[in-house]
């Protein structure tokens, strides 16, 4: 039987807003204002952010073994308070990187420098948001490795800096929100099974082995929205941070069209996504699967597939290797029109 635990905490979102920021365009939102929110933190840790944010990983598996309350200014307090060689790798080294790949990176801290079997080794082992490095994220991983004292150093002043010049006012617009999404939550938790449960807070993404769970944590986010972070920070365990930002609001503050709205409408407006649903509507598929039907390269289909997730137009079913197999969401086509026309004649209330 799965146990479900609550958690909850601002700091989920410090660390989440900074990789939406980073990775803007995957998220739905807008790059230019993205760009424009990254400006306000001075050069030279901004350059470091970037960096670092071409291998990081999202630190959130750290923030759920912190103690409560989890502000963003307790976790703040909490990293400072660490060796800054331990806390790069706590905030930084995802929790899925297998054994050869955090024994490298250990190799080249303490030497200083690395091999080139050790480059080989991280090529092999080490992906990025399912990925596999791109040359300048591996170049950057070594860089950070090889000093790890400063590479700590630094993370901690460019969060701190973060902080001051845009997360500590963005704080006060999402906590209600927060608090908001986790009650729901948990009336919703009293009323469906576990499964029915993770399918209606992440808007679609089934756990195929979600049985075999013993604990599953779950953790109100703002910035996640539409999406959701999927971790398994150790074995039958699973962390599931997910969205709890309104429809009706958007992430830009004072923006004229709530972000969910926008993205939905544009995600239906492509003839390829709309014969993936056609397709997605009579039975699940995979990427391949897809790709194979539409005469399409996968990366083509992957790419529309994260444009119909984005809208919630699409269910998606992880299993324990991470592979994705993927069914239409009809019923979101109403909640789209109810969105819209909740927009259209209510206009003056949201801007």
């Amino acid at each position: 039987m799965t146990n479900i635990a609550w958690d909850t905490g601002t700091a989920y979102d410090l660390f989440i807003s900074l990789l939406v920021l980073h990775q803007a365009a995957v998220f739905g939102l807008r790059p230019s204002w993205a760009a424009g929110v990254r400006q306000r933190i001075s050069a030279p840790r901004r350059e470091f952010l970037e960096r670092m944010y071409s291998f990081s990983g999202t630190g959130l598996e750290w923030v759920c073994s912190l103690p409560k309350p989890k502000d963003a200014s307790d976790a703040l307090r909490i990293a400072a308070d660490l060796e800054p060689a331990a806390r790069f790798e706590a905030l930084t080294l995802p929790a899925e990187v297998p054994a050869e790949a955090r024994a490298a990176l250990h190799a080249i801290a303490a030497r200083g420098a690395a091999t080139a079997a050790e480059r080989e080794t991280l090529k092999a082992n080490y992906t990025h948001h399912g990925q596999a490095l791109r040359p300048a994220g591996l170049e950057n991983l070594v860089s950070a490795w090889s000093d790890l004292a400063a590479s700590g150093e630094g993370l901690l002043a460019a969060l701190q800096e973060y902080h001051t010049v845009f997360f500590s006012e963005e704080e006060t617009r999402l906590r209600p929100a927060l608090e908001t999404g986790l009650a729901h939550a948990q009336d919703l938790a009293d009323r469906m099974t576990v499964d029915t449960l993770v399918e209606s807070l992440s808007h679609g993404v089934r756990i195929a082995d979600l049985g075999s769970v013993r604990t599953l944590t779950l953790a109100p986010s703002y910035w996640t929205s539409p999406l959701v972070f999927h971790i398994r920070p150790r074995a039958g365990q699973v962390l599931l941070v997910f969205g709890v930002r309104p429809t009706v609001q958007s992430v830009v503050p004072g923006a004229g069209a709530p972000d969910l709205l926008v993205t939905a409408l544009k995600s239906l407006a492509d003839p390829t996504r709309l014969r993936i649903l056609r397709f997605l509507s009579g039975e699940a598929l995979s990427p391949a699967e897809l790709a194979r039907r539409l005469r399409l390269r996968p990366p083509t289909v992957t790419h529309h597939l994260h444009a119909l997730r984005l809208a919630g137009l699409v269910q998606v079913t992880i299993n324990e290797k991470n592979e994705k197999r993927y069914a239409a969401r009809l019923e979101t086509l109403n909640e789209l029109n109810a969105a819209l026309q909740d927009f259209l004649t209510k206009q003056d209330e949201h801007d």
